[in-house]
């Protein structure tokens, strides 16, 4: 059964990673055959950014408080729902306000719905079965870097109106594995409970089984304005991370006018985009073994300056080829501080504001991209992309700095996990 839950939520952030891949990887190239111009989609997607800031903690709170539904429930409806969106985008040719909301709602649910995902790891666990979080998310990373190739060349030859097909076609395989993993899930904890009278049947119908067994007998309610009075620390960390991310969605949004700026096209941004995603992979795979030999806090602290040195070679890089060697630093600045932030949140918050704490960190990491966004385009368009690359690397700075002390500060305070 362990095996089984770790198979099924690996295919989850595949088929999820996939999906971001259809949206936010292509968007460019859906809307700009649409008739958008570029500074519409910047628009739309800061638009969506924002709105997945405020809809993120409505489903966290949801998933938390609800009697209900689950983190895996919230996930599958929210699933539905961006299926229903996403096949409003065949309907639409050419540019118009209706496609305008679709895109804003599809962006700003993909968004929503990974703090759902990430926070499932840890819901899946109540059956007394280990998920491996980063041997899982690192499945994302794959599915991810191979589709998006094959997005490229499926887009080449039949144009950017296959991307809605892909987008439904990840987004029922995203839904199939929601409803397998709830189904494995609900076996381990009749399992747990009842041992192989499950086996034997005797469970007869209308017992428990739909309990969450193995959760805390009193569950803790805990709103909005509290869990942020409760943990002022952990929003003061989640809002240095707005500063240190500025240049991880500067180096997203803007990487082809930095390897054009060195002398590269966009066949390069495409390697170096798969090369990113590639090395991810290691650091998540092996997270766990090496959250055993460092403190979580360390490895916070390690990851952040590692996205320091990554920004700092892409600024005086000179070449394509230095570009290369400045995501050498992926593999040990993004999957690390992911992998990190999701472990050191679950361990450092109730059960009541477990799903909370993950989806502040997606919505301050979401607003961190909405000013890359912005503020990335005005710097680009007043100095170009070596100013653009100089700022973000003294964000970065600023960034880990602030990691560093908070985290610090969390430690001497009990505050941690």
């Amino acid at each position: 059964m362990k095996t089984i839950l770790n198979v099924e939520y690996g295919g989850i952030h595949a088929a999820y990673w996939m999906y971001y891949g259809v949206i936010a990887s292509f968007n460019a190239a859906f809307l700009l055959a649409r008739g958008y111009t570029n500074s519409e989609i910047g628009i739309i997607l800061a638009v969506a950014s924002v709105l997945s800031v405020l809809i993120q903690p409505l489903l966290a709170d949801l998933a938390d408080r609800s009697r209900r539904l689950d983190v895996i429930g919230v996930s599958q409806i929210s699933t539905l729902v961006l299926m229903a969106a996403g096949a409003g985008l065949f309907l639409f040719r050419e540019k118009s306000l209706p496609l305008w909301l679709l895109y804003v709602a599809v962006s700003a649910g993909l968004l929503a719905l990974q703090p759902l995902l990430n926070s499932l790891c840890f819901k899946l666990e109540e059956s007394g079965h280990h998920v491996n979080f980063g041997i899982c998310r690192s499945c994302g990373s794959l599915g991810y870097a191979l589709f998006v190739i094959l997005l490229g060349v499926m887009v080449e030859k039949s144009g950017a109106g296959i991307l809605p097909v892909a987008g439904e076609v990840t987004l029922g395989a995203l839904l199939v594995l929601l409803v397998l993993v709830k189904k494995s899930f609900s076996e381990a904890l009749l399992r747990k409970k009842y041992g192989d009278r499950v086996a034997a049947g005797a469970i007869e119908a209308g017992d428990e089984a739909g309990k969450p067994v193995g959760a805390p007998a009193v569950r803790e309610d805990i709103n909005l304005v509290e869990f942020v009075r409760r943990n002022r620390l952990f929003v003061a960390l989640n809002l240095a991370i707005i500063v240190l991310f500025f240049q991880n969605y500067i180096a997203n949004n803007y990487m082809l006018q930095l390897v054009e700026g060195v002398g590269g096209d966009a066949a390069d941004m495409g390697r170096i985009f798969s090369v990113m995603a590639f090395m991810e992979i290691p650091g998540l795979f092996f997270f766990e073994k090496i959250a055993k030999r460092f403190s979580l806090e360390s490895l916070l602290i390690f990851s952040a300056f590692a996205f320091v040195a990554k920004f700092a070679v892409i600024y005086i890089a000179e070449s394509v080829f230095m570009l290369y060697v400045a995501h050498i630093f992926q593999a040990v600045s993004f999957p690390i501080f992911l992998s990190g932030m999701v472990a050191y949140t679950d361990g450092c918050m109730s059960k009541g504001e477990a799903v909370k704490g993950q989806s502040l960190y997606t919505a301050c990491i979401t607003v961190s991209s909405v000013f890359a966004g912005v503020l990335g385009g005005i710097m680009l368009d007043m100095a170009g992309p070596k100013f653009m690359a100089g700022v973000s690397t003294i964000s970065a700075v600023a960034g880990a700095v602030l990691v560093t002390l908070i985290l610090q500060k969390m430690k001497k305070s009990g505050k941690q996990a």
